[in-house]
């Protein structure tokens, strides 16, 4: 008899209230993939804005859905052929199949050890949101030591990471958040930090190489005015008007962020360096996922959110 355990389902788009607690059938782990029991998960945007549908025209999901994808865990299982993972060993990266849940499989190509200085919730932090940090700073944004950044966001789930890999690189670091967020962001390493509920930031930052805009909308406009003629701004959220964008000469990056083996062990290596903090906001067992992903999409936090689904 095939082995069940529980996990997050939605049978519909919707908000926080389709997400249900149910037994579900724990998946076999397939070639190149091990399964891991998951002890924490991270909660990103992208989970709820997947749940109501926002994306239902780019990404097509089967019913019942699972979400999630920051994973940390053991491994519980490997598929045929893994030598890359053993069974027992502490791991984190990005489920292959949905991570709300006590079992889920992963991509040995999307998985690495767990850092042993941090616990599997702060492993669950990592894996999108330093992801995407690291690849808008420096795959995007060409980011070079000496250059000056301007991170929108700073105090957010990627922000956070993007201003201590910015400092680590030896940018000069302006970040933009709330009141108050001024100190934390300060903390993570930024040179400058810009609380925009009491200051313009187009009026304080001017001729900045890179910005890295996590926020979007209103926000997208300011970026360009902060922006060097000719420098280059990276988004992940939404595209600035063609109009501006040539007024300023700029080049503009939009992507969404690739998880890898390689960057996650890069991570972790960081991590253990003591380069690189993680902070986690808020954590919920499981079956609280619905109030998680209310607390998400208020859009106002410090750090990331976290299920733990096992002690």
């Amino acid at each position: 008899m095939a082995k069940q355990a529980q996990a997050i389902c939605i049978h519909n788009y919707g908000g926080p209230e389709e997400l249900k607690l149910e037994q579900v059938q724990v998946p076999d782990p397939q070639t190149d993939e091990v399964l891991v029991r998951v002890r924490a998960v991270g909660v990103n945007p992208v989970d709820w804005k997947i749940t109501e549908g926002w994306l239902k025209d780019v990404l097509s999901i089967q019913f019942p859905y699972i979400p999630g994808r920051d994973i940390a865990g053991i491994v519980e299982e490997v598929g045929p052929g893994v030598t890359a993972f053993q069974k027992g060993q502490a791991v984190f990266g990005q489920s292959a199949k949905g991570g709300y849940a006590e079992y889920t499989p992963a991509s040995i190509n999307t998985l690495a050890l767990k850092p042993d200085a941090i616990s599997f919730e702060e492993a669950a932090t990592i894996p999108v949101g330093a992801t995407t940090a690291w690849q808008g700073l420096f795959d995007h944004g060409n980011l070079q030591p000496g250059q000056t950044v301007l991170i929108q966001g700073a105090s957010g789930g990627v922000g956070l990471f993007a201003v201590q890999f910015a400092h680590w690189k030896g940018a000069r670091v302006i970040g933009t958040t709330s009141s108050a967020s001024v100190d934390f962001v300060r903390s993570l390493g930024a040179d400058t930090v810009i609380d925009y509920t009491s200051t313009s930031v187009e009026q304080a930052v001017h001729d900045v190489d890179l910005v890295f805009d996590t926020v979007g909308g209103p926000t997208l406009a300011s970026s360009l005015k902060a922006l060097k003629n000719g420098g280059t701004l990276v988004t992940i959220a939404g595209q600035p008007e063609e109009a501006q964008v040539r007024e300023k000469n700029a080049r503009v990056e939009w992507f969404s962020a690739q998880v890898s083996h390689d960057l996650l062990a890069t991570f972790a290596k960081l991590i253990e360096e003591g380069q690189l903090k993680v902070v986690i906001e808020a954590t919920y067992p499981l079956a609280e996922a619905a109030q998680a992903h209310q607390r998400s999409k208020t859009g106002h936090g410090r750090g990331r959110i976290v299920l733990k689904v096992a002690d």
